[in-house]
């Protein structure tokens, strides 16, 4: 019996295993590249590591990528093959996989519950549950959990500027943005390879309005990006909205080239249809294209990724944006058959967020499509029953703010006033920059005039 940096029990004897997949949770947390392969190699010196097992599916699972299944299947299965002889903290973190598996979301987050509540110090408990929170909208409960594991962290802990990320994240997202900021400032230089860190600062400078800071900030970061996973494409597009707001377009074209969509770049040929490098690049050409930028055929290959998806589960952010590049593509009919698999799943009693799909996910899709199609009004009558609902698509509240600038650019487009004033009024009221500076906001802020 091997035990991690923080004391938790580990049920095997290999201290490369217990070293090793100590450092893949770490990584994971710090969006590391080399995540997959430090759990593979645990893996390696243990075969029967049960922990280890049960760390690899469920982050293929967090991967949103089909081709996963059968090692999902085949790790779930060692996982549970192993789960007699594991210690008790293990065997629930591999009913939580195994709910997580079969789409029984509630019943994972009560084991995750159960697993922080014991040992608020597991650190792949809290960000597997922050993750899953993330992905579906949740964010209130992101930030109880964070508040509520927090007094069993010191600073003296190992990982302890892994939780203040999550607990700085967690803030962020509800306004909290001076806390949020100095936990992560506090954060950052006990690592400065934390890429999660670097994604919450980006969010903070973000909503505080203070783009020219947080593209400088962003860029002062990227040489230890080369080490990072796909959240560094992420972070590309965070500078990128940056850009946008301070006027920098022909930058954001270059940057969606070289770094947020680069086609020759080894981690995007390795991952060609990764789910949140579809979001960042579909939110992008979106956005340059209200703003009168020709985007070229930039759409054309996500138009083909988005139609391959079609009919697959996927987290509740990731359908509008692959409606996105279906509509601008105009594939019609793939559109078509995706809105009836999400009516489907919609109708399925057995699908954990089918109140969710139905009342936001498909008005949302529908509106994007009818967004395309210069149909506004519909737009209008689709998406503004639903607006203070958006937060059921999950993803952070800069990803969100997409499908509220589609409805606020078809409602000035419509001639929607009471709907465009009602969304600048709260716009002027919640983020610190005036609606007239804001690249989204900026024209339906004249228009009002």
């Amino acid at each position: 019996m091997k035990r991690d940096s923080r004391g938790l029990e580990l049920s095997t004897d290999s201290a490369e295993a217990a070293v090793l997949s100590d450092r893949a949770v770490e990584h994971f947390l710090k969006y590391h590249a080399d995540t997959m392969s430090l759990v593979n190699d645990a893996l390696a010196a243990d075969p029967d590591f049960v922990m280890g097992h049960c760390i690899k599916g469920i982050l293929l699972l967090a991967a949103a990528n089909p081709a996963h299944r059968p090692i999902i299947d085949a790790s779930l299965t060692a996982a549970e093959a192993g789960a007699a002889i594991a210690t008790p903290r293990e065997q629930r973190h591999v009913a939580a996989f195994a709910a997580c598996r079969r789409g029984a979301f509630g019943e994972a987050f009560g084991i995750w519950r159960t697993l922080l509540d014991a040992d608020p110090t597991d650190l792949f408990a809290l960000r597997v549950s922050n993750v899953t929170y993330f992905r579906y909208g949740q964010t209130q409960a992101i930030l109880a959990q964070a508040d509520r594991v927090a007094p069993g962290w010191s600073p003296e802990l190992p990982g302890y500027e892994c939780f203040q990320s999550v607990w700085a994240f967690a803030h962020e997202e509800v306004g909290d943005t001076k806390a949020a900021e100095h936990a992560i400032d506090s954060a950052y230089p006990r690592d400065p390879e934390n890429f999660f860190a670097h994604h919450v600062k980006a969010h903070i400078l973000g909503a505080e309005g203070r783009p020219r800071e947080g593209s400088d900030w962003l860029a002062a970061q990227t040489g230890y990006w080369p080490i990072g996973s796909n959240l560094i494409h992420h972070l590309w597009w965070h500078q990128a909205l940056m850009l946008l707001d301070l006027g920098e377009r022909d930058a954001v074209l270059a940057s969606y080239d070289d770094n947020i969509r680069n086609l020759n770049e080894p981690m995007t040929k390795a991952a060609p249809a990764q789910y949140n490098d579809l979001q960042n690049a579909a939110a992008l050409l979106w956005r340059l294209e209200v703003l009168g930028v020709d985007v070229g055929g930039r759409w054309e290959e996500l138009g083909e990724k988005a139609e391959a998806r079609v009919g697959e589960p996927a987290q509740p952010l990731l359908p509008p944006h692959l409606m996105m590049s279906l509509a601008a593509t105009g594939r019609d009919a793939a559109a078509a058959r995706f809105l009836a698999s999400l009516r489907a799943r919609a109708d399925d009693p057995f699908t954990w967020d089918a109140a969710a799909i139905g009342d936001v996910v498909v008005p949302v899709c529908e509106g994007v499509l009818a967004h395309r199609h210069g149909r506004h009004a519909r737009v209008v009558d689709l998406m503004a029953p639903c607006l203070d609902r958006l937060r059921l698509l999950g993803g952070s509240a800069a990803q969100r703010d997409l499908f509220r600038q589609v409805l606020i650019d078809s409602a000035v487009k419509a001639g929607s006033r009471d709907v465009a004033a009602a969304m600048i009024a709260e716009e002027t009221a919640t983020h610190p920059t005036r609606p007239m500076q804001r690249a989204g906001y900026a024209a339906a802020a004249r228009w009002l005039m």
